[in-house]
């Protein structure tokens, strides 16, 4: 019996995206901005598949998270992009699965690829999404769409909330490259988190939003970088 290829799965795909991302993707972040890394142990020693939730301002975001993440957490993560963006010119969609094992989301009302995502954990496949929809501006969080809590009461599979600190003023919406300098950024993990008893989705979606924010706080503001030739 032939299997069918599961490209989110597939064991060469994964091959070929730790080199693009350990080999390529992470030093080149890594040497523009400084990294720091907070709460890793609350994702280490879980085994199944699992929802992370963070804040967006970035072109930084997704791939800060990959990289701060231990690689067994992700080999196989599968990063939720924009249908209308990064899917409809074949290079950028190639890029993508590459580096991100995107699958796509619908920004707009059509939901014409609604179900991927639960189809993915379904398959023991963790995913990634950024609840605001978009990129906020200057890094302040904005409501949270009740997605992501949804699709954790429907497979049982745990949130894990992350915080991206800083990585707003390191590379602004409307900027194709960070700034000089190599300004600070901190990635913060959360522990997992669950439905509780009875909780509806904006409930559970509210309280992720709510622990993102906690997370930010925590965050002690880390000096700049003093440029090179400058006094």
């Amino acid at each position: 019996m032939t299997r069918t290829f599961d490209r989110f799965s597939s064991p060469t795909m994964a091959g070929a995206r730790f080199v693009a991302q350990r080999g390529l993707l992470k030093p080149l972040v890594w040497s523009l901005v400084r990294v720091e890394i907070t709460g890793v142990e609350n994702i280490e020693g879980h085994d199944g598949p699992f929802i992370a939730v963070a804040n967006h301002s970035s072109h930084l975001d997704a791939p800060l998270i990959i990289g701060a993440l231990p690689q067994k957490r992700a080999r196989y993560l599968a990063a939720g992009a924009a249908a209308d963006y990064f899917f409809e010119v074949w290079w950028r969609k190639w890029l993508t699965v590459l580096f991100f094992n995107a699958f796509a989301i619908e920004r707009s009302s059509e939901r014409k690829r609604a179900g991927s995502s639960r189809s993915l954990l379904g398959r023991g496949i963790p995913i990634l999404i950024f609840p605001e929809g978009g990129r906020t501006r200057e890094g302040v969080l904005t409501r949270f769409k009740p997605g992501a809590a949804a699709l954790s009461i429907l497979t049982s599979a745990p949130c894990l909330p992350i915080a991206l600190v800083g990585a707003s003023s390191a590379m602004p919406r409307g900027k194709s490259w960070p700034n000089q300098g190599r300004p600070p950024v901190t990635v913060v993990f959360g522990e997992l988190m669950y439905r509780l008893d009875s909780e509806t989705s904006e409930a559970f979606s509210t309280r992720l939003a709510d622990t993102v924010r906690q997370l930010h706080e925590t965050v002690q503001p880390m000096p700049s970088a003093t440029p090179k030739g400058t006094q």
